[in-house]
């Protein structure tokens, strides 16, 4: 029988830059908040968020390189408990997340063809995406990575296109004023917005079972995609401040506007294009990565067992993958692209467990094989997790004021976490019941 593929080094930067970013898409509201706010934040974030982030999961994923990724590492630092808390953690915070991709394709969808992006037309684009999606995990993990890479260089041409106009045209290329930064309350709003875009570097250790030598490859890969993120995302908008582009009255959607007032009625379509392939390729990378961890759970005995069901070939989780989907499908038209605030506190709460079991870790089993390790030895591990836990803490007080209806996102993201516990006594049933 021949073996299945698995992701290379490239495919497997391709499919983490879709579960982080997508391109500059998404960074809209961030640039309304003015020009000096939006490039403190982009630039200021990775240091805090990203890097730290990117050094922890390069040295977990190469230490353990397991199918659920972060699930495994948090179990086997701290026990079943702790496990089942981070997967509950991250498939929550993915509900918030994942809607908004298939949404940003019928947006982007409807500035090309209005009429295909509105009503049941929008809902429709949007569950054809995660359809398609669906369709093409099945097929592989190696298919995703390839799909990503051909799917990362179509949704990145056109920026390329517009930065150079802009850059080539000179100072003021749009004739618009470019506004002043913004106090300091925008730029705590700035760096919530950076966050959201910056966050998911642990969502590739979930495939870790499925990466060509996941001990090296893992940490060259997460630390080359923190630089082309954080690239990507900082030359368009130093372009479109230097075009003169006024950021003002940006919406999701502006970049199609700004790429129509430098370059024109073709450049603006593709732009329009890779938008719709950045909520493409972001839902289906980071469907290959939410599908692993309820199939570990499954493994485990957390879940119904037909949720680590298997494609012949591909030997992709079939069962949880439509579990995901449909999951995900069902949130359609809900609007949670408001939620921003709710979805950075659940992940961050999620991460932070992952920098407790890299020290936990560190301590209990000093011998454990790591490829990459953090440098500086225990201490310098410890202290890798205070950036992002005091960046989290920013982000926490930046929305004490977010409500979602009448009830604050805090309050729903506490009862939300305190779900946990009481779901993982009901998941203990189950592994007692199947004698594990």
């Amino acid at each position: 029988m021949r073996a299945r593929a698995k992701l290379g080094f490239w495919p497997l930067v391709a499919s983490t830059y879709f579960m982080v970013s997508g391109g500059p898409y998404g960074l809209e509201e961030l640039v309304r908040l003015g020009y000096g706010t939006a490039l403190f934040a982009l630039v200021v974030t990775p240091w805090v968020w990203s890097v730290p982030t990117a050094l922890m999961v390069g040295e977990l994923a190469g230490a353990i390189p397991a199918e659920g990724g972060y699930y495994a590492w948090v179990r086997r630092a701290l026990g079943p408990f702790w496990g089942f808390q981070e997967a509950w953690l991250s498939l929550v915070a993915s509900v918030f997340d994942m809607a908004i991709y298939p949404t940003l394709f019928a947006l982007y969808l409807g500035r090309l063809v209005p009429s295909w992006s509105q009503g049941g037309a929008g809902i429709a684009a949007a569950a054809l995406v995660i359809a398609a999606s669906a369709v093409w995990n099945i097929r592989g993990a190696a298919s995703v990575g390839r799909g990503s890479i051909a799917l990362g260089g179509l949704l990145l041409a056109p920026f390329a296109a517009l930065v150079a106009f802009a850059l080539a045209r000179g100072a003021g290329t749009a004739g618009g004023a470019v506004a002043h930064a913004a106090p300091t309350p925008g730029i705590l709003d700035g760096v919530l917005v950076a966050m959201w875009n910056y966050m998911g570097w642990d969502n590739a250790s979930t495939i870790a079972a499925e990466v060509d030598r996941p001990e090296s490859t893992y940490p060259r890969a997460v630390i080359a995609t923190v630089t082309l993120v954080t690239f990507t995302y900082v030359l368009p908008v130093f372009a479109m401040r230097f075009a003169g582009v006024d950021p003002g009255s940006w919406t999701t959607g502006s970049w199609v506007d700004a790429a129509r007032q430098i370059g024109g009625n073709v450049m603006a379509v593709g732009v329009a294009a890779g938008g719709m392939l950045c909520g493409l390729g972001m839902f289906n990378a980071l469907l290959l990565s939410y599908s692993r961890v309820p199939a570990a759970l499954a493994d485990d005995g957390h879940l119904p067992r037909w949720l680590a069901r298997r494609a012949r070939g591909s030997r992709a989780p079939w069962g949880s993958i439509v579990a995901c989907s449909v999951a995900y499908a069902a949130c359609l038209g809900i609007g949670f692209s408001h939620l921003v605030a709710l979805d950075v506190v659940l992940y961050g709460a999620s991460l932070l467990l992952e920098f407790v079991a890299l020290v936990v870790l560190r301590v209990r089993e000093p011998g454990l094989a790591r490829p990459f390790r953090v440098p500086g030895g225990t201490v310098a591990a410890t202290l890798l997790g205070i950036p992002p836990a005091a960046i989290l803490a920013v982000a926490s007080w930046a929305c004490l004021d977010e409500r979602v209806g009448p009830i604050p996102s805090l309050a729903i993201g506490a009862v939300l976490v305190a779900l946990g516990p009481i779901l993982y006594r009901i998941g203990g049933a189950r592994v007692v019941a199947h004698g594990r």
